[in-house]
């Protein structure tokens, strides 16, 4: 049994002053490998400060694009589909109308989340990745073809959104993408290295011709890059509404490559045209002073990042020595200039590990399986999840019994390797969104159609569909929707009710303890956007403790060991968008590990 913090609080401070030289256990980890490589990190960057609105994406291109149509005085979402449209141009190894997306709406009123996740075809079975005798399929044979293509559910997001909130015309919103396209966009370096790591390229005919050069390698970086066919597609969806993409000429080149693979899949047109996008009710909690909405199922993102801050808080008033406030990281020279204190790290992690652990065992499409959420972020549930965290690490935390939960599940252990981007916008009139996107795997599942990629998104559910004769909750099923770990979150405050922040991340099934991080670091630490976009990367997925490689000290790690955590240094490539209300306006910030930017006015 790990000794309890609320009950042994001067015990652990005593234990975890202690400096020891004991090594790091990192030969037995077995961890996921960050779904997007790293390409460098931008250390120069400043927070960009605006007074009537703003738009952050994770290409430059993209946020000029947001930036237009709020100049223009277009909403949130407005600046959020043109940004995916150029999005799908210039970052397609993450995102595209190809794939699907989450979004949280603010309209100065209350919170709305509208779930573009994509579907399982109506055909298919919980045995879609398993091989002949019954093991799971290597996640690269299920990825790559049509098998893992879910219906793709960003345009039907965006067009219901669109309805409610947009003020500028659907059509205007599509211009900045289709010039680009038709005028061509300089390769940026993140997308030529993305490019040269992926032998799968030039394994697929359609994306050789448009990404390879007559040597068979990437387009050099600065190649001003044209596709014509991108360019038409969204004029005719730009012309005709999403409609022109699930039915016709588009939905059909859809349907003939994901079945004409030779790994194929079941998509129809019929699973096309009959997709909706659907309005769904926030997950929405208290953390001290403030308010955080996340998405319901299902994503798990919501639900995970409540259960980690309910748990600091709760470890919080069990005793004041565990204020996250009072654990500031400190000065470094680093490139990051910041690190978290061991103490910090420690307490984060644990509390994580407990929130993967109810994640693999209660969270799926709610459409599906019965999920507790309320009773999974109740307060005093996890008062008592807290109570397990102690002077050494779990290591390995097992899921608690909330309330009304079903029991008979098996836990999910299927690693997630979600390829995501992020986009956040706030308009003259106070509206913000929170909106990730994406198309699972880097580059999807290497199928290109009519100019766009398609995801890869099925292979989010679990490859196993039971375990120990008990089903598991995100096991495959006709017409579900595949867990996710995205979380794209709006933070409140709970005195005057006003936004004080959107904020999200890619990263996979790491997205969760990046938004932890960047919460904590903007309501605890009193960061800047810039600051808690740039702080180390750091925290578990119930499988190690993890810390970002280059930018985390031997003794963070030497002190982390000595607590009994089993440490994995290694690349954790965030894509942090964050803007915050500041007393003149606004104020962004953008990862320096990718290639992102906010801009406003």
């Amino acid at each position: 049994m790990h000794s309890s913090l609320s009950s042994r609080p001067r015990q652990l401070i005593a234990a975890l002053s202690l400096a020891t030289t004991a090594g790091p256990a990192w030969a037995d980890q077995v961890l996921p490998p960050p779904p997007e490589l790293q390409s460098g990190y931008r250390s120069a960057l400043q927070p960009v400060h605006a007074s009537r609105h703003m738009a952050a994406a994770a290409n430059p291109l993209a946020s000029e694009a947001g930036r237009a149509m709020l100049r223009a005085g277009g909403s949130a979402i407005d600046a959020a589909i043109a940004m995916q449209m150029v999005l799908t141009l210039v970052e397609p190894q993450s995102s595209g109308i190809g794939g699907g997306a989450f979004i949280l709406y603010w309209d100065g009123k209350r919170v709305q989340a509208f779930d573009g996740r994509e579907a399982a075809p109506a055909t298919a079975t919980e045995s879609l990745f398993l091989q002949a005798d019954g093991t799971p399929m290597p996640f690269r044979a299920a990825q790559i073809g049509g098998r893992a293509v879910g219906v793709p559910g960003v345009l039907r997001a965006l067009k219901l959104a669109h309805e409610q909130h947009g003020k500028l015309a659907w059509q205007d919103l599509f211009a900045p993408a289709i010039a680009l396209a038709q005028k061509g966009f300089p390769v940026s370096e993140r997308l030529h290295t993305l490019l040269a790591a992926d032998p799968y390229v030039a394994r697929s005919p359609s994306m050789a011709r448009y990404f390879l050069g007559e040597n068979g390698k990437p387009v050099p970086v600065g190649t001003l890059l044209r596709n014509p066919e991108l360019a038409q597609t969204l004029a005719r969806i730009a012309a005709q509404g999403p409609d022109a993409f699930y039915t016709g000429e588009v939905a059909e080149a859809i349907v003939a490559q994901v079945r004409g693979h030779a790994n194929a899949g079941q998509l129809s047109l019929q699973d096309l045209s009959q997709y909706r996008a659907r309005e769904r009710e926030p997950v929405c909690g208290p953390y001290k002073l403030w308010r955080i909405c996340g998405m319901p199922p299902p994503s798990s993102g919501g639900v995970a990042v409540l259960q980690t801050l309910g748990i600091l808080e709760a470890l919080q008033r069990a005793s004041p020595h565990f204020d996250l406030a009072k654990l500031a990281p400190r000065a470094t020279s680093s490139p990051a200039g910041l690190e978290p204190t061991p103490l910090a790290v420690h307490v984060i992690a644990e509390a994580e590990r407990l929130a993967y652990a109810d994640r693999a065992q209660y969270l799926a499409d709610s459409d599906y399986v019965p999920v507790p959420v309320k009773a999974l972020i109740d307060p005093a549930y996890l008062a008592g999840r807290a109570a397990q965290i102690g002077t050494y690490s779990m290591k390995r935390a097992g899921p608690g019994t909330p309330q009304g939960a079903d029991l008979a599940m098996a836990p999910d252990r299927s690693p997630l390797r979600i390829s995501t981007s992020h986009l956040s916008a706030v308009d003259d009139s106070g509206q913000a969104l929170a909106m990730t996107t994406s198309v699972e795997a880097a580059f999807g599942a290497h199928l290109m159609v009519k100019g766009f990629l398609l995801n890869n998104h099925l292979t989010d559910f679990s490859f196993l569909p039971q375990e120990q004769g008990k089903p598991v909750a995100n096991r495959v099923e006709p017409g579900k929707r595949p867990l996710s770990a995205m979380a794209p979150t709006l933070v409140f405050s709970r005195s005057s009710g006003e936004l004080v922040a959107s904020l999200g991340s890619p990263g996979g099934s790491q997205i969760i303890g990046y938004v932890n991080k960047a919460l904590v670091g903007l309501l605890d630490w009193q960061l800047n956007p810039q600051q808690a976009s740039n702080l180390p990367n750091f925290g578990s997925r119930n499988a190690g403790t993890e810390v970002e490689a280059g930018l985390t000290s031997p003794a963070l790690i030497r002190q982390l060991a000595a607590w009994g955590h089993e440490v994995t240094p290694m690349t954790m490539t965030s894509g942090m968008q964050i803007i915050q209300r500041t007393g003149a306006g606004w104020s962004g910030g953008a990862d320096p590990r990718r290639e992102g930017a906010a801009l406003g006015d």
